[in-house]
C-alpha cells in the first residue's frame, strides 16, 4: 500500500485513541470487523470514501482531518484552483480531489471524482450516512444503487439517499469524472 494509506491509518488509530474509543466500540459503530479495522489502521487496506466519511462522523472530526492530518483553518470561504484540490491517490478505481479542503465545519463534502472502468464483479457497493448529489462532468458512468442501474453521461445528475448501497463505474473502457457533493 502507499505511504498515504499508512498515514491515514495512523491518524485513524490516533484519533480513535484520543477519543478513548476501543477498537471493539469503533467496529460496532462503523460496522467493520476487528481485522478490517486493524488492516485500515496499519495501512494495509484501501479506504473507501464511505468508510472515511463514517469514521470521521464517529470520531467527531472533519473528513480532511483523517485524509490529510491538516485541520482546515478557514471558515468563511475556500477557493480551489483547477487541479489543486486535495487529492487522495488510491490503488482502487476511484481518485478523489477534495474541492473545499480548507473550509472548516462544512455541511457538505464536495469532490471531483475520477472513476475507472471495472467489471461487474469488481463493482463494490458502499453506503454512508446523509445524502449525495453527483453531476457527471465527462465520460459515461454506470451508476448502481441498491439493485437498480442507470447509464449516465456528461450533464446527467443523480441525487440520492447515500445510506443506500451505491457505486459507479466508467463505461466504454475510458475513465470518467463527476462532481460528488456529500451532505451530512
Amino acid at each position: 500500500m502507499t505511504e498515504q494509506l499508512r498515514e491515514i491509518g495512523r491518524r485513524l488509530a490516533e484519533l480513535r485513541d484520543a477519543a478513548e474509543m476501543t477498537a471493539e466500540a469503533f467496529c460496532k459503530e462503523a460496522d467493520v470487523s476487528l481485522s478490517e479495522l486493524a488492516a485500515y489502521e496499519e495501512g494495509k487496506k484501501d479506504f473507501s470514501f464511505s468508510f472515511l466519511y463514517n469514521a470521521a462522523h464517529i470520531l467527531g472530526v472533519d473528513v480532511m482531518d483523517l485524509m490529510s492530518g491538516d485541520t482546515p483553518r478557514l471558515s468563511s470561504w475556500c477557493v480551489v484552483k483547477k487541479g489543486k484540490g486535495y487529492t487522495v491517490n488510491r490503488r482502487s478505481s476511484y481518485k478523489y480531489s477534495h474541492l473545499a479542503f480548507t473550509f472548516r465545519d462544512k455541511k457538505a463534502e464536495p469532490f471531483l471524482v475520477t472513476v475507472e472502468p471495472k467489471t461487474a464483479a469488481e463493482v463494490a457497493l458502499h453506503s454512508h450516512d446523509g445524502q449525495e448529489f453527483d453531476w457527471i462532468v465527462s465520460g459515461r458512468i454506470l451508476f448502481k444503487i441498491a439493485d437498480v442501474s442507470y447509464e449516465l453521461e456528461a450533464g446527467d445528475s443523480v441525487y440520492f439517499n447515500s445510506a443506500l448501497p451505491h457505486a459507479m463505474s466508467a463505461l466504454d473502457g475510458k475513465s470518467a469524472q463527476f462532481i460528488a457533493v456529500v451532505m451530512k
